[in-house]
């Protein structure tokens, strides 16, 4: 059977011509690029839209629905490409990603942004799954380190760029042209990627496995509802609708969680259970503090929205170098890689903490920040390359799901938990750098946990 499996994933690689896999990795890097900069440039121009349409209130909501809308989207999507080939649920993604970008950018109040916020992820995470089954349909294991070290440096140059020119457009033109800017790219993109794919990826065998499986669909939504009610019911001010909200969300969530993951992810055991328990740790830590970093800057040090956007820029370039590192040390066993990792944003945690202080420069937290994202870089790809060794035919697109949904889970509660905070700020008398120490603190805390974890990280023999 295995042997079978083989000659099948190699005679896709053959169907697959060498200008279209150049054309395809071109692509798929591309795709990666504008769910990165309308990431990042959202970070630098929230501030200003919740100002503009007094939507302080739904900070953190607008960053949590985005990721509750990205585990629906990826588990979709990871079930139809294993089902049907990556080609037609791509064309979805992209479909929903464009019209996200057009609800936001007209949004006339702060719901409608958070609505556009959802088309938006529910396409951005859809296209993770998807780009994980064309690695490992089309490019063999010794090139897979070398094309996720590409996708990872996707986010690169858009993070550098995106904050300060997200900044600059907001100031210039208005925020709605930080949405209505990038959609003539994304198409472009997507009609590359597309005729590049082509319609092959429909392996048969492969095919047959993933139908004969349970669609786990409604897990997914049943776990985004209880996330969702978990994170309304932080931010609840009335106590008895807030346990209301809290409870009925945890009983939701969690049984759901561990249909869609392996049951043995709460104890991060030796393997892919402690893989994908790194990626949310480490997620959830770093962007607790790369999420709201910009809102300081903007609140504590009355910072313009081009400077706020460059306080973070230093972390996408570090992490990037920390990508190539870990790619040329590919030898390096990957548990020593993740507890780097970890060890890194840690530093880079208690580095950037000073943020929080009116009289704190701004350009000591660029640099001081570039810790944070040299560990995310270090620990990312081995990550992404161990997980893929644990993907068989007829299911690469549920454990391409599982790792992103572990990213997503991470972003999404730490969103909702750390927008709570702003939220009782914006309410009561507690001081917003108070509010954002918090989340500063639960952020290390996770950091601490995720090297523990990764002692369990290894590659499949």
């Amino acid at each position: 059977m295995a042997s079978r499996c083989a000659v099948n994933q190699e005679t896709d690689r053959q169907l697959l011509a060498p200008h279209r896999q150049k054309a395809l990795a071109v692509g798929l890097v591309s795709c990666t690029s504008l769910i990165a900069f309308e990431t990042t440039s959202l970070l630098t121009a929230l501030p200003t839209i919740a100002e503009d349409l007094g939507g302080d209130y739904l900070y953190g909501a607008t960053l949590a629905a985005y990721m509750l809308a990205d585990i629906i989207g990826l588990v979709i999507s990871g079930e139809q490409a294993d089902r049907r080939g990556p080609r037609t649920p791509f064309i979805g993604c992209i479909t929903i990603f464009l019209v996200g970008l057009l609800v936001a950018s007209v949004a006339p109040s702060m719901p409608i942004v958070l609505l556009g916020r959802v088309l938006q992820g529910a396409g951005a995470g859809g296209l993770a799954p998807i780009t994980f089954v064309i690695i490992k349909r089309v490019w063999p294991e010794d090139r897979r380190s070398r094309i996720f070290a590409w996708i990872s440096a996707g986010w690169v140059l858009p993070s550098l760029i995106a904050p300060g020119l997200a900044g600059y457009i907001t100031r210039a033109f208005g925020w709605r042209w930080v949405f209505i800017g990038i959609a003539p790219i994304a198409l472009a993109t997507a009609v590359l990627s597309i005729t590049a794919m082509g319609s092959l990826l429909a392996n048969k065998e492969a095919q047959d496995v993933a139908l004969s499986q349970k669609s786990r669909i409604p897990q997914a939504i049943l776990l985004t509802t209880g996330v969702a009610l978990f994170i309304a019911g932080v931010q609840t001010r009335f106590v008895i609708l807030a346990l209301a909200f809290i409870g009925g969300g945890i009983i939701l969530a969690v049984p759901n969680f561990n249909k869609l993951m392996p049951r043995d992810i709460w104890r991060a055991k030796r393997g892919l259970s402690a893989i994908l328990a790194c990626r949310m740790l480490a997620t959830a830590a770093f962007l607790s503090i790369d999420s709201f970093v910009p809102l300081a800057a903007d609140r504590i040090h009355g910072a313009s929205a081009t400077v706020q956007g460059f306080v973070i820029i230093g972390a996408a370039l570090s992490w990037s170098v920390g990508s190539a590192l870990s790619t040329r040390r590919a030898h390096i066993p990957v548990a020593r890689s993740a507890t780097t990792g970890f060890a890194l944003i840690l530093i880079g945690i208690f580095a950037v903490a000073p943020v929080l202080s009116p009289s704190w420069p701004l350009l000591a937290t660029f640099f001081s920040w570039c810790i944070g994202g040299l560990g995310m870089g270090i620990l990312f790809v081995p990550t992404s390359v161990a997980a893929t060794a644990y993907a068989d035919d007829g299911n690469e697109g549920q454990i391409g799901g599982q790792i992103h949904l572990a990213d997503s889970l991470g972003f999404a509660l730490m969103g909702g938990i750390g927008g709570a905070t702003v939220a009782i700020s914006d309410r009561t008398n507690w001081p917003l750098s108070h509010a954002l120490g918090t989340n500063f603190l639960i952020a290390a805390v996770l950091a601490t946990l995720g090297i523990l974890a990764s002692r369990g990280v290894a590659q499949r023999a």
